[in-house]
């Protein structure tokens, strides 16, 4: 019996144009949760939040634009570059977190499904293909992927499009200071039950755990933190210090599981690809990954990193990066050949982690 590997045959992503620099939040003043006034100026606290996240720039959709808009274009760069006919797609997976929300509005939209809303815009007429959303928080894509694995491997798809699409700027509160961390964009992939006998490529491993006792609200939607503000109207919120703890304290473990599991040494580890978050956290795990094989020296080159211009675009990320270093716009340093081994991890609201081991 032929075994079926999982490989991704074609990947595409979206960058918004709009370029939003830690300048421009410096034009107001910044308040805590409990609505006070931070009393420093508003350009050094975006210079301190720049020094702690790494993060200089940031892109925002435009506003005749939506998350399953760019998550429609995202699919677009994917299929031709997977080079396929769309009918023969089986499932569309979708992950986000806020659905669709409309410029100056605060309702997210997410009916029909942002999935449903790909499948229509492509014009996808195969009633056997399924298009649904995936709810994961940050991680949200990475675990598309992992669905599409488990499917293929169980008989029930051959090909699958998995999409990490988001619009944060839609729902930060101006006044906190962990606005200035979400952007916006999206990242997409094309994945392919591929007879072993036809390639060494494909998913290797995976690991997933979660946490939602003391956890599961380090990440939340809340009330503005302006003096005064509506009730009623809710922004994404975070516990920053709370989810950086957690994270430095789960993350390298479930890389290193995921590592295990697929009988890959650490040292066959060609790129990682961690979810942009934060620069000096990412920058945690690999050290801390490294530190659990006995390892203190850190591979060059080994983990390329967008956060620095385009910020935390929560799902889209990591496809987002993948699809960047897989088409050469990363640099020379960050070149990856068939045959290489990749290690992809994320975290977020949930909490959920995971990671996926990949020879490309």
């Amino acid at each position: 019996m032929t075994l079926l590997h999982t490989v991704i045959t074609g990947t595409g992503s979206y960058i918004p144009e709009l370029v939003k620099t830690n300048r421009d939040f410096a034009a107001h003043d910044f308040y805590d949760e409990f609505h006070g006034h931070i009393n420093q100026p508003p350009a050094l606290v975006a210079e301190k939040f720049k020094q702690i996240t790494g993060i200089e720039e940031r892109r925002y959709a435009p506003c005749d634009m939506n998350s399953s808009d760019l998550a429609v274009l995202a699919a677009k760069e994917a299929i031709e570059d997977a080079g396929i006919d769309p009918e023969t797609i089986d499932q569309i997976i979708v992950a986000h977190n806020f659905g669709n929300v409309v410029k100056h509005s605060i309702q997210t939209d997410a009916v029909p499904s942002l999935a449903s809303r790909v499948k229509h815009s492509l014009g996808i007429r195969n009633p056997a293909c399924v298009p649904y959303d995936l709810l994961f928080g940050c991680p949200g894509w990475l675990q598309g992927v992992i669905q599409a694995d488990a499917f293929i491997k169980a008989g029930i798809a051959k090909r699958c499009l998995v999409i990490g699409t988001e619009t944060l700027s839609r729902v930060i509160d101006v006044y906190d200071r962990d606005s200035m961390i979400f952007s916006d964009g999206a990242g997409a992939c094309i994945i392919d039950a591929v007879d072993s006998d036809k390639t060494n490529s494909g998913i290797l491993a995976s690991s997933v755990v979660s946490h939602c006792i003391d956890e599961a609200y380090y990440i939340y939607i809340g009330k503005g933190n302006f003096p005064g503000s509506d009730p009623r109207v809710r922004y994404i919120k975070m516990k920053g210090r709370k989810v950086f703890e957690y994270a430095m304290r789960h993350v390298p473990s479930a890389m290193k599981a995921c590592l295990d599991k697929a009988g890959v040494d650490i040292h066959e580890v060609k790129k990682i690809f961690l979810h942009q978050a934060n620069e000096k956290m990412d920058e945690g795990f690999t050290k801390e990954l490294y530190k659990l094989y006995g390892i203190k020296e850190i591979p060059p080159h080994i983990m390329p990193m967008s956060i620095h211009k385009l910020g935390n675009s929560s799902v889209a990320t990591i496809p987002t990066l993948y699809d960047l270093v897989k088409k050469g716009k990363m640099g020379e340093e960050h070149g990856i050949e068939p045959g290489d081994v990749v290690l992809f991890a994320s975290v977020g609201a949930g909490m959920n982690i995971n990671a996926v081991c990949y020879r490309v």
